[in-house]
Parts: C-alpha cells; sequence; structure tokens
C-alpha cells in the first residue's frame, strides 16, 4: 500500500541554478578603450608636425624680419623673394618643406605684406591731409606776423601746434594768456573751427625743479594753462566743446633739450594737438610718414636746406642767445 502509494506521487523537477558570470563588464570595458585608443591614434596622426623643421623655418623668420630691404636679384619665384628679403636662410629653409607648407607660408607672407603697405598708404593719406591743415595755420599766422609763437609739427600724435613762449605766450607761473598770447589763439581758432577731427589741448610747464608760485605742482599749472587755452577756444572762438579735451604734462615733456640756454622759454607752452581720423595701427605709421616725406624733402633740395614754411621748426640758434627776454630763473 505504501509502495503503490510512492509510485503514485510524482517528484517534482527543479532547474539547476545558472552560474553568474562576473566578469561580462570587462568584454564592454576592452572594447571602450579599443575605441578610445583608436580615436587619439587617428587625431594625433591627423596633428602630426614636422617639428624640427617647423622650428627651423620659425627661427629663420625670426631672424629675419625687421632686416632692412636691399636690392634683390632675380630669383624663380615670388615666394623666394620674399623670402629672400626676409632672410638670407629663409629659402635653404624652405626647400625642406612640404608642397602645403609652402602654400601656407606663402599665403601668410603675402596677407602681411598687403596688410603693412594698406596701413602705410593709409597713413601717408592722413599726413597728406594734415600738412594741408598745417599750412593753413601757417598761413594765417604769417598774416598777423606770429609765426615766432608757433611750431607746428605731425607725428604720431597727430598734427600738434605748439604755442611755445619765444614772444611770453604765457608768464612765469602764470596760467593766463598773455595779450600775445591771446592773439595767437584768435588766430588759429578759425582755422581749427573748420576741421571736424577731436582736439587735444596739452599744457606744459618748463624744467625748473621749483615749486610754482599760485599753484600746488607744475600738473597744476600745466593744466591750468591747457584749461585757459580751451575756453578760450570754446567760449570765445566758439570751437564745439564735444570737440575739446585737455591733458596736463608738468615739465615731464619738454619740446627741446632742457640743456639749451633759454629752454625754459620754449618748453614753457600749451600744445593744441588736431587728432588724427585713423585707427591706432595707422596712426603709429605717422611717424615713419613724417620721416620719409622729411628725407625727400632733403633730398629733393639741391642745398640741403630745411623747408622755409614759417612756423615748422623752432631755429635752435636763437635758444644760445641771451638778450634779456625773459628771466632764466622763471619757473613755470
Amino acid at each position: 500500500m505504501s509502495g503503490a502509494r510512492g509510485r503514485g506521487r510524482r517528484q517534482k523537477y527543479v532547474e539547476p541554478e545558472e552560474h553568474e558570470n562576473h566578469e561580462r563588464w570587462l568584454v564592454t570595458y576592452a572594447d571602450m578603450l579599443t575605441l578610445l585608443m583608436v580615436l587619439f591614434i587617428v587625431m594625433f596622426a591627423m596633428s602630426q608636425v614636422d617639428q624640427e623643421k617647423y622650428n627651423a623655418l620659425k627661427n629663420g623668420l625670426a631672424d629675419g624680419f625687421g632686416a632692412d630691404a636691399s636690392v634683390m636679384t632675380g630669383s624663380d619665384s615670388i615666394l623666394q623673394e620674399k623670402l629672400d628679403q626676409i632672410s638670407p636662410n629663409a629659402t635653404e629653409l624652405l626647400d625642406k618643406l612640404s608642397d602645403s607648407d609652402k602654400e601656407a607660408v606663402a599665403k601668410a607672407l603675402g596677407t602681411t605684406q598687403a596688410g603693412e603697405s594698406a596701413a602705410y598708404a593709409a597713413a601717408r593719406v592722413e599726413y597728406n591731409r594734415l600738412e594741408k591743415v598745417r599750412r593753413k595755420i601757417v598761413a594765417a599766422l604769417s598774416k598777423k606776423g606770429l609765426t615766432d609763437d608757433v611750431r607746428t609739427t605731425i607725428d604720431e600724435r597727430g598734427l600738434v601746434v605748439s604755442l611755445v613762449s619765444k614772444h611770453v605766450v604765457f608768464r612765469p607761473d602764470i596760467a593766463q594768456l598773455s595779450p600775445r598770447g591771446q592773439q595767437v589763439v584768435d588766430t588759429l581758432a578759425p582755422v581749427l573751427r573748420g576741421l571736424t577731427e577731436q582736439l587735444r589741448i596739452d599744457g606744459h610747464t618748463n624744467q625748473v625743479k621749483v615749486h610754482p608760485r599760485y599753484f600746488a605742482t607744475d600738473w597744476d599749472l600745466s593744466a591750468a594753462r591747457a584749461v585757459t587755452v580751451l575756453r578760450r577756444l570754446n567760449e570765445r572762438n566758439h570751437v564745439p566743446a564735444d570737440r575739446l579735451a585737455v591733458s596736463a604734462f608738468g615739465h615731464e615733456r619738454p619740446l627741446v633739450d632742457p640743456a639749451l640756454p633759454r629752454s625754459q622759454d620754449i618748453n614753457k607752452r600749451v600744445d593744441i594737438v588736431v587728432l588724427p581720423d585713423v585707427d591706432s595701427d595707422t596712426q603709429q605709421l605717422l611717424d615713419d610718414v613724417a620721416a620719409d616725406s622729411k628725407n625727400d624733402t632733403e633730398t629733393g633740395t639741391e642745398t640741403g636746406e630745411a623747408s622755409n614754411d614759417a612756423g615748422h621748426e623752432i631755429d635752435h640758434g636763437t635758444l644760445t642767445r641771451k638778450d634779456g627776454d625773459g628771466d632764466g630763473n622763471d619757473h613755470g
């Protein structure tokens, strides 16, 4: 009975427990590392540069920039001629480069040369325009016999009209214009009023190292003198106020060598600066254009004498004469 009951009872089947693999993540991790390695190999291959050739070219070009230009002989290509002008070793370095690198260098050189030429041409145009304004100012002063009281120059600041004190534009330690100084400003005003450029009025004192009598420092005295000229231009001669600004330099920027006798009378001044209407890079080239123009003028003059334009330069010979006009011990 019991045997029959045991045979009739079915035994329940239990599936064996599957063994869990704890290392499957290593397969995914290895795949990711392989892909990253391939990626970096491709990137490295794309950016690989022959460092030795690159450094040789860089050093050759760096040594050559700024070298004086010379008369060039014929060359097989425009690129070779430009490289020869930069550095004698540049052509040899160029031969070691690939065609694509040569093309990149040629493009860079052409862009640089074109940019420099365009900037110099713009500076030349601006210089010529300022020169026309300068000649108008000189002509106006000439009619009134005031050319000895003004010096005009063109440099990187623009057109600089200096009210020098040869005939006492400013008395010592005083910020008020003398009657002759007022006449000078009133003569300049019509020309300045007809311009559109900004005007900066720079005040200066001479180089004597003593305190001014009525002002705390040289800076105060130079600023007061600049403001005096600005107010006369604006209030009496109607030059628009939005075109005027003031700067003060004290005794820091003498116009002539302070060691010269009577230089104090010249360095005690106010500069009216007609600011150029060009970008800063072009403005920096105005000095070069002015120097080139001066050289061209001197070369074209058989006698070698400087220009006779009135008021353009100070006669430095007059500084060596002690004729009693003014006290050399005056401060400002």
